[in-house]
């Protein structure tokens, strides 16, 4: 019987890298470093204080770094304050989207009708037209409405209300169309047998269709507060009144009429990105996953 010695097998050679990989790479370190330039800008600024900056200008080597300039602004432009009213405004807005939207989606994806696909298709045509389009007439109907003791101003303009109005008019469409792509991959046997045993259609959508809906729902929440959060087209728009504005166009109050700290508005906005950084890193799955809602055909 004839012994060997066992030969270890060779390790497996890595594959060598592409010109074309090393350049991909480059690509997206110069790419992601463009994107975060004006944040790192923005974060170096407001470290620094004002009067050293019109000294030595703002491409040089601080002499100190400072917190003063995050204290200030907070104070001087009184957050706590507008950050109540954003609250004040995102809150309902997502709430009454989603619930609206998804009684829309509900409709539209579990009951077959003639004019269902065209009723989904005009819900959708609003996330089409340019906000800008209906400045002029939103103001005036927005001027014209009365609403004595429900607002501030008796009116739909410079209130929490209007604001509220406008961001779910304008979010509804999407939302209508992403939850009825998702309903539609639900099966449709569960709805039949409820119906066998009698159930109503607002109990279909309450207790069986809407609970089944929780991953989707998550995820356009998590948008649709970053994006009312980060409105500032229309609280520029249709708020008047400082008090009354959320906290984005709040740091208006930090310029003044021939003076302007550029250091101390820098420390406000990065401030003012907090909440959205805390609510991203808080529900960063959900927000990835809506990313792609609705994308796939049910």
């Amino acid at each position: 019987m004839s012994t060997g010695t066992a030969t270890a097998a060779p390790g497996r050679r890595r594959p060598p890298v592409r010109p074309a990989r090393i350049l991909l790479h480059a690509f997206l370190v110069v790419t992601a470093l463009a994107w975060l330039a004006p944040l790192l800008w923005a974060v170096f600024a407001a470290l620094r204080p004002y009067a050293e900056t019109t000294t030595k200008g703002y491409v040089s080597w601080p002499d100190r770094l400072t917190l003063d300039n995050f204290t200030n602004a907070f104070e001087q432009s009184d957050m706590t304050h507008y950050f109540g009213n954003t609250l004040l405004i995102a809150v309902p807005a997502v709430l009454l989207t989603l619930l609206l939207s998804s009684m829309v989606a509900f409709y539209v994806s579990r009951f077959d009708f003639r004019l269902n696909l065209f009723l989904l298709l005009v819900f959708t045509a609003g996330n089409l037209l340019p906000q800008q389009v209906i400045i002029t007439p939103l103001y005036r109907l927005y001027l014209l409405v009365d609403l004595p003791g429900i607002t501030a101003s008796g009116k739909l303009y410079d209130s929490a209300l209007g604001l509220v109005l406008i961001h779910v008019a304008f979010q509804s469409g999407f939302c209508a169309f992403v939850l009825s792509n998702y309903m539609r991959m639900l099966p449709h046997e569960l709805t039949e047998a409820a119906l066998v045993d009698g159930a109503s259609v607002w109990r279909m959508y309450a207790q069986i269709v809407l609970p089944l809906c929780k991953p989707a729902m998550a995820a356009l929440a998590t948008l649709l507060s970053i994006w009312i959060y980060n409105d500032f087209f229309w609280a520029i728009v249709l708020i008047s009144t400082g008090e009354n504005m959320p906290i984005t166009s709040a740091l208006n109050n930090l310029s003044g009429q021939y003076f302007t700290d550029p250091n101390l508005v820098a420390a406000g906005a990065l401030l003012t990105a907090i909440p959205t950084l805390i609510v991203y890193f808080a529900l960063q799955r959900q927000f990835v996953s809506g990313l792609t809602l609705g994308a796939t055909k049910g």
